[in-house]
């Protein structure tokens, strides 16, 4: 490519499979982990198997990607996997074993007799979604707020991920999940439940845009590099058409879930919304991979090596695509109570 007079870097080419990746993770999987959250609010069996079946077709899809982004990042950035993974491993094998009790639970509780084998599969599944979707977030703090290197090793303490800012973006992610939730659930039912969701999403749109603006107000302060980008002169020429995105957004989705009658359009601008604030993520730490000292090329595989991944993912992700799209499109429309997937 390069004699052709074409700039092709292969490393940032795998950040932005990355980065594609873990954005679909987060929005597929988001609703579903939303749904357990949300679901203490509803008491009714009935009411419980309609969000169970809203999601039942294709809930277990939807982690692929979660599987596709932790095993490219130890592929294509094998120096930040091996230093991300040391730094993080109780919140880590927190989310995995939450979600590992959540898919058993989401199996199970269509199978048990008794009911209280039935509260103890549905206590199993509202806690794995909530525990899955909290490690989330302080994953996401903890790698923003920076992870201590020393030579090519983690240099840190084992507590060092656990901060009141990392407590934050946790808890900022469990309210953006139930609000995806929330949407998705407005989309996929009708009547009194889907009257019900949508007040839901009201409240949690609200308190979705004050966690974004909480963690907005605090990431310039944890390292200097954020400052200088949101900040400065003339990068926030560049930056500042973000958060002016995501304040439209809010005001659009305000009004599609108070005035406007279609459907469909809340749970695509929470999309929009998530995707704005993965935009804002990415301009806060690029170039960097391990914030503020490990940048993507230093973590970077061999070329040869990144090649040699491109070729599969070439052809995986296309496939992937298509089948996810597939499910959801046969899967589409209002679900029908009388007709549940189980």
């Amino acid at each position: 490519m390069e004699n052709l007079g074409i700039s092709f870097d292969l490393t940032v080419v795998w950040a932005l499979i990355l980065a594609l990746a873990i954005y679909i993770y987060v929005v597929l999987d988001g609703f579903d982990l939303g749904l357990g959250i949300l679901y203490p609010l509803f008491r009714e069996k009935k009411d419980r198997d309609l969000m169970m079946n809203s999601v039942a077709p294709v809930w277990d899809g939807n982690e692929t990607w979660l599987v596709m982004g932790g095993g490219g990042l130890m592929a294509a950035f094998p120096l930040a996997y091996a230093i991300i993974l040391p730094a993080l491993y109780p919140p880590i094998i927190a989310m995995l074993l939450a979600l590992i009790f959540r898919g058993v639970a989401f199996e199970f509780r269509w199978r048990t007799e008794t009911r209280l084998s039935r509260k103890l599969w549905d206590g199993a599944f509202i806690g794995g979604s909530f525990i899955a979707s909290m490690a989330q977030g302080v994953i996401l703090g903890a790698l923003l707020q920076g992870i201590e290197v020393e030579g090519r090793a983690y240099a840190g303490g084992w507590w060092d991920w656990l901060t009141p800012f990392t407590i934050l973006t946790g808890l900022a992610v469990v309210a953006g999940y139930a609000f995806l939730g929330a949407c998705w659930l407005n989309l996929k039912l009708e009547g009194e439940i889907q009257h019900r969701v949508r007040n839901m999403a009201r409240i949690l749109g609200l308190v979705t845009v004050g966690f974004i603006v909480l963690v907005s107000l605090a990431t310039p302060f944890l390292i200097g590099i954020y400052w200088e980008k949101w900040f400065t002169f003339p990068q926030i020429i560049f930056t500042a058409p973000v958060p002016i995105a995501v304040a439209i957004i809010g005001i659009a989705l305000a009004r599609s879930l108070i005035v406007d009658g279609r459907d469909w359009l809340p749970f695509v601008l929470a999309l929009a919304l998530f995707g704005l604030c993965f935009l804002g993520l990415g301009i806060s730490i690029w170039p960097h991979i391990i914030p503020p000292s490990v940048t993507l090329w230093e973590a970077a595989a061999p070329e040869k090596s990144q090649w040699f991944m491109l070729v599969g993912a070439v052809v995986l992700i296309p496939m992937i695509l298509a089948y996810t799209g597939f499910a959801y499109w046969v899967f589409r429309g209002k679900l029908d109570p009388e007709q549940g997937y189980h």
